[in-house]
């Protein structure tokens, strides 16, 4: 069922809008539409090299008196989101759409290896949007005026594939907070602000460059997956689960699936990788590339 939909009102000339982890992939094409509809853009990220340049890029972009700025900010540092928050309230003035996208991918080994590495990952990618929700939405809420919280999640917060057990814990973590945010906020009596949740498919980010120099025939570009993200917003959708070039809406659908039969039915953990379901798996997903 979808949200009440704020989005036209939210996305439109003049307002304003904050996106973490805007210097690169989905955050920067994210700012770029918003950019194309008018709308006053504060990007933020770790990396100021990139940042000025994704300034640069965005500045190049902007028509009809769109304002372009951007702040270094470490998501996982509670005092530095703060600061995020009252510079934007400074610079800005009102926020109409906050963009929780900013998140890191790293080899973080088994569950019981590299307890450093887990708690770099987890405090950015899970505690950044927090962070981020609190320091932004309460004055988004006070302000009355219609608006939109994006966090950004990921597939492998839904079905947990083996080996990104960290980074799986996260954006399992980014789903749990942000399915309460998007309650919460429902309860709240003439509240103009809802929640939604991207899930992005295999996208081509600079996150992924790293490991994959050229891009997939498979993935989808980012500015692909804003795309989908604006039409699904304009429905009013709070789970906006991407599809890409190799996976289906169906593919997507059957894998969930399957995922939630391992509780119902008692399977074992994670049985789709399981050599004991191997068969039962393909033929439960058979047709669903169609």
């Amino acid at each position: 069922m979808a949200e009440q939909n704020f989005s036209r009102a939210a996305i439109k000339a003049g307002n304003n809008a904050v996106i973490t982890g805007g210097a690169s992939g989905i955050g920067l094409a994210a700012a770029e539409r918003f950019i194309q509809n008018g709308m006053n853009v504060l990007i933020a990220d770790l990396d100021e090299e990139a940042l000025e340049q994704a300034k640069e890029t965005l500045g190049e972009k902007a028509s009809g008196g769109a304002r372009i700025m951007a702040h270094v900010c470490d998501v996982s540092q509670v005092d530095q989101v703060k600061a995020l928050a009252d510079f934007a309230a400074d610079a800005l003035g009102d926020v109409s759409v906050l963009m929780n996208n900013a998140g890191i991918a790293m080899d973080t080994g088994k569950p019981w290896e590299n307890g450093d590495k887990w708690r770099k990952l987890i405090d950015i990618n899970l505690w950044g949007v927090i962070h981020s929700t609190q320091a932004f939405v309460p004055a988004m809420l006070a302000h009355g005026k219609p608006g939109l919280v994006i966090n950004t999640g990921s597939k492998q917060g839904i079905t947990k594939p083996p080996g990104g057990s960290a980074y799986n814990l996260s954006k399992a973590g980014v789903i749990s907070f942000t399915e309460s945010l998007a309650y919460e906020l429902r309860q709240l009596e003439d509240g103009n602000l809802t929640a939604h949740l991207l899930v992005p498919g295999f996208t081509y980010t600079g996150m992924i460059s790293k490991w994959i120099p050229e891009k997939p025939e498979g993935a989808w570009t980012s500015g692909q997956v804003v795309a989908f993200l604006f039409e699904r917003l304009e429905e009013g959708d709070f789970y906006i689960l991407c599809p890409d070039n190799d996976v289906t809406p169906e593919i997507d659908r059957r894998r969930i699936q399957w995922y939630a039969d391992d509780l119902i039915k008692n399977r074992p953990a994670l049985s789709r990788w399981h050599p004991d379901y191997e068969e039962e798996f393909a033929a439960f997903m058979e047709g669903a590339d169609k």
